[in-house]
Parts: C-alpha cells; structure tokens; sequence
C-alpha cells in the first residue's frame, strides 16, 4: 500500500513485525496443545513465550542465507534458547500451517476494523433516504428524464446494496476464517487432529475440515469476491455523486473545506475529487479478484505460486477496502444538496407524464393501446409547455371521457399524489429486508 492511502490502523497488521508476530502466535498456541497432549514436556510453552522476541532485522539477515522466511524466523528465535527446548519449536508442523493461519488470524483482525466501516455506510445511507425521502426528484433512465421519484430513494437503493454486503462479510468474518495445523500434505504425520484443534480454537478460529498442507484459497477467493462487489457499491454511490455534481444538473456537491483548491488555474472549479478518487481506487481492488480466481488452482497438494501475489494483494485490498469505506462515509456526511435544485427540475418539466397520462387513457378509452401510445407521444414531442400539452391531449377523441381535473393542480403535493403512493410501503419493505438492522446494535462493542 502507498503511503497516500495507508491508515496505519490496518497497516499495521501487515507489517513484518506484526506478520512474525503473528506466526509467534501460531507457535506458542502449538507448544501449549502439544503441552496438553502430553507430547513435549511440561512448561515449555511457558519458557519459549517468556524469551521469545521478534526481531525482523535478524529474520532478515537469516533469510538471505537460508533464502526461506519461515525458517529464518524459527532460527531467530530458536538460536536465543536452550538446546533442549529449541528443538520443541515449531515442531511437526510445516511452514503453511504456520503461514496460513498467521494469515487468516491478520485477516481476521483487518475485518474487525473494515466492518465497522461499512456499517457506518450503512447507516450514513439509511439516515440520507429518511432526510430526503419526501423530496420529489427527477429520475433518469439512460440518463434521460424520465418520471419522478423520491430522492431518498437513491440512497434507500444505495444503502440496501451495502446491507447486502455487510451481511455477507460479517457471515465470512464468523464463519469462514479457519486455520490449520496438519503438517506435511495435511496428512497428520508427526501431529494430530486433536492438537490442532486446541490449538486452533485457542487462536479464536475453526479448524479447516481438510487442509492439503494450505487452506484451501477459494476461501480467500471468496473474501476478495465480497470486496470487489463492496468496491462496485462504493463505485455506484461515487458515480452518482459525479453525475448530480455536474455543473448542468447541479443537484449536489461534495463539501468543499476552508482553503481547498479545486484546479490550479480556475478558481471557480469545485470538482467532484472524492467521487473519482473513489472511482479509481475500486478498479485497483476488483482487479485482485483475478489473482485471487489464479490463486485458486495450486499444483496437486501445494506450490507456493499463491504466495508472493497474496503478499502484496491481501494487504492492498483490504487496507484499500477500509480507506474507500472511510472516505465514502466522509463524502457522504459532506454531501451538499440542493433540494430546490432538484424539486424545480420536476416542476419545471412535464414530460414525465407521458406515461401517466396514457395509462389513465387506457382505462377510460377502447382505442388500442398502439394508437393511444403514438397519439400521446405526439402530444409530447409537439407540445411548447405543460399548459400547450394539457390542450393537445384533451383535444384527443380518446381523451373525450376522462376526467383531467389533476392536471391543473400539479404543485409538489399534487405530484406526490401520484409519485409517491407506494413510498411508505417501499421504505418499510426495505427495513424489513434488511439482514442487518439488529446487528448493528450488538456489533463492534
């Protein structure tokens, strides 16, 4: 992770020092089952977890020579212990046992800080579709006026997607994360089951029913599906912003802070720089995805092709998954709506009653729907103004039996009479859909 994008929180626990620290951890949890087992004298672990120290500048200078991490690590702290307690460490065990689950244990503690994240997304969402679900806005399609809607319901839609998500991150979080201690081709040579088992739920994880000397990596094809489709949520928010930031649309704007620039030769400018930072940062996390599906297939029982692409992609992801969390949740409490902006371009159109207006012809008229559908369309394509389209259509032959009395009352409430009948029960469908809402008042305490 560059430096521009780091948090140090989640950073942190990528680091060399935390990354040994962690296999330290591994291997302190082994001596104590194997302590409990009865396989390796008593205390051991105790003395071993008293002196040992990681020391990434030794692992460094072990690892040039022996040209293997892991054996450079056991050497670290092995050589500052007793012979005959030395030779306990890391015992029966293979280097991706301790790997993998080190892993998974960072994994682990990096999903502890990113959820929180997407909860406050969530939540961030959810509060923007109740403030604004009362105001009438024009909704787009192909990016074409089409009929109104309720602004809140962007973000309603919006906050329905990252529920979806956080629901499918915390089951992985709970449920998915598991580690292993099966030594050589998973075949428990040297340990057993049981050791591995206290030992593994020791370190708060599952054990990983079957291991063929690595966790199987569609386990971690399946994190990184979930943040690639986190990054496209974040990426359908950001996109929209980008679009109602526009200077013809005008509908929003991100917050713009005391002595910020918005271009080195315009001052006028006030860009969207959040919305397409964000834009750019997601295609850098879906692009792991591939890695991930890559690292899926390894050579029979195990390589280590998986390894030097999950060194750089795991930390990536995951650190740039909680960035653009944070980032998006800022941008959305920042947000500048222009409520005037966005109820004037409703009043200011008439169009979208196109299909009102035909549909009302339909129940009060026996001509065709095909000759209805042309009739109204030229209405509408001629039309100067609403009150030149109100003429024209009750001009119709088919238009003679219906009453239009509603069209001359077509203020905010009126329209709301017609656009927003179904908006009480939309919103509390959603609520009741939501896989979430009790789970965020227990979690993260």
């Amino acid at each position: 992770m560059i430096e521009r994008y780091s948090q140090p929180e989640i950073a942190d626990i990528w680091s060399d020092k935390s990354k040994f620290e962690f296999y330290l951890k591994v291997e302190i949890a082994l001596l104590k089952a194997l302590e409990e087992e009865k396989i390796i004298p008593p205390n051991t672990a105790k003395t071993i977890e008293s002196s040992a120290k990681v020391n990434p500048n030794r692992i460094d200078e072990l690892e040039r020579e022996t040209k293997h991490d892991v054996i450079a690590f056991c050497t670290s702290i092995t050589e500052n212990l007793p012979k005959e307690i030395a030779k306990f460490f890391h015992f029966g065990c293979t280097s991706s046992d301790i790997i993998d689950t080190a892993t998974n244990l960072q994994i682990k503690q990096s999903l502890k800080l990113i959820l929180p994240k997407l909860k406050n997304v969530v939540q961030t969402l959810d509060a923007l579709a109740a403030e604004h679900k009362g105001t009438i806005a024009m909704g787009r399609s192909h990016g074409i006026n089409a009929e109104p809607i309720s602004f809140g319901t962007k973000f309603l839609s919006f906050k329905a997607e990252f529920d979806r998500r956080y629901s499918e991150l915390k089951n992985f979080a709970e449920n998915e994360i598991s580690g292993q201690l099966s030594g050589a081709v998973g075949n428990y040579t040297v340990l057993t089951p049981q050791v591995e088992k206290i030992a593994i739920n020791s370190l708060g994880l599952e054990v990983e029913p079957l291991s063929t000397q690595v966790i199987p990596r569609d386990r971690i094809l399946k994190l990184i599906s979930i943040t690639a489709m986190i990054a496209s949520a974040i990426e359908r928010v950001a996109v929209e912003i980008r679009h109602l930031h526009h200077s013809d649309i005008n509908e929003l704007a991100e917050g713009f802070s005391k002595g910020q620039k918005g271009s080195s030769t315009m001052p006028h400018k006030k860009n969207p720089i959040s919305g397409e930072n964000l834009s750019g940062l997601v295609r850098v996390i879906r692009s792991h995805l591939l890695i991930a599906h890559e690292n899926n297939a390894l050579w029979h029982e195990r390589d280590i092709s998986h390894s030097s692409a999950e060194r750089m992609m795991l930390p990536d992801n995951l650190g740039l998954t909680f960035y653009c969390l944070k980032r998006l949740d800022s941008t959305l409490n920042n947000l500048v709506i222009h409520k005037s902006n966005i109820e004037n371009k409703v009043l200011n159109n008439f169009n979208y009653l196109s299909s009102y207006i035909l549909h009302k012809l339909l129940l009060t008229s026996n001509v065709t729907r095909e000759e209805l559908y042309k009739d109204v369309q030229e209405a509408f394509f001629s039309a100067k103004s609403a009150e030149d389209l109100i003429k024209k259509i009750k001009q119709l032959p088919s238009a003679q039996d219906t009453d239009w009395s509603y069209l001359t009352a077509l203020d905010i409430n009126g329209l709301k009479k017609i656009y927003f009948k179904h908006l009480d029960e939309v919103y509390s469908r959603n609520k009741k859909a939501s896989s979430t809402e009790e789970a965020y008042s227990k979690d993260d305490n």
